[in-house]
């Protein structure tokens, strides 16, 4: 008899999930038309694609920022975040050398605006709306999340992201910013550009993830070692860092996507009770 109870609990569960449908809608203009009318660039290049559980409502939403070093790249959804029982949010922005600072920094606090305004629409809760990343898209969002100006302008009080979790994130001014400043790759500076450059108490949870310190690139690792001793010492209290030894820049990001999920899970838990 239990074993009979057993099956019909994993039966009712896998039927569960089975009819959970996700939806993805693309190419969504995170700009109003006012402002893409005028801007050919923006108009193609600022776009988010929208995914998430059809008929769900009070999920959590993860904004997703692809890498690229602010040169290259796409955005994608990540099929590791996929029917998880979240929304995925993945971000196209403008690039370096056709924009410079902060113009991509601008792009990323936008589409976090786009989603505070849009994401009840399709269920989602705008008290769990979470940040994350890899690489140069870990660095934009901490940006707008440390450095609240940008969020601001939409009127968006940067406390109220449920939680921040970049992988591999540059926390020094990121290295495209000092090559449209004509300093070398090799020179660190830290100025208004710099996610190191904003660290204070009152930030939301972050969670900062890199790969090996001995296979990462440059200093990465140790960058972020850096901004969790600082947070700490300004007194923020959830900052916590992980390294994911034998992995590389590149290759860290596969193994970071379950304590992405842990983490969402923890605080979605300690924000609603569930």
């Amino acid at each position: 008899m239990k074993k009979l109870f057993f099956f019909l609990i994993v039966l009712f569960c896998a039927r569960a999930n089975a009819q959970q449908q996700y939806v993805t809608e693309k190419d969504l203009p995170y700009y109003a038309s006012s402002i893409s009318s005028k801007d050919s660039y923006i108009a193609s290049q600022c776009k988010l694609d929208v995914y998430y559980p059809k008929g769900a409502t009070n999920f959590a939403t993860i904004v997703w920022f692809h890498g690229g070093g602010i040169t290259g790249g796409s955005k994608s959804i990540p099929k590791a975040l996929m029917e998880k029982g979240y929304a995925v949010v993945a971000v196209g922005y403008r690039l370096s050398p056709k924009v410079n600072a902060p113009a991509y920094i601008e792009d990323a606090a936008a589409a976090v605006a786009w989603v505070y305004q849009h994401i009840a629409q399709y269920g989602g809760s705008t008290k769990l709306v979470f940040l994350s990343g890899h690489s140069a898209g870990g660095y934009l969002n901490m940006m707008i999340t440390l450095d609240k100006k940008y969020l601001a302008k939409y009127s968006i009080d940067a406390n109220t992201i449920a939680g921040v979790i970049p992988f591999s994130g540059q926390v020094i001014t990121h290295f495209t910013v000092r090559k449209e400043q004509g300093i070398k790759e090799l020179q660190p500076t830290i100025d208004q550009y710099a996610p190191l450059y904003h660290v204070r108490p009152d930030a939301p949870p972050m969670l900062l993830i890199t790969g090996d310190r001995e296979k990462e690139l440059l200093g990465r690792y140790e960058e972020n070692a850096y901004l969790n001793r600082m947070m700490k010492l300004a007194g923020h209290k959830d900052t916590r860092l992980y390294e994911l030894q034998g992995y590389d820049h590149g290759g860290m990001a596969e193994p970071a996507f379950p304590l992405l999920l842990a983490e969402v899970k923890a605080i979605v838990k300690k924000i609603t009770g569930n």
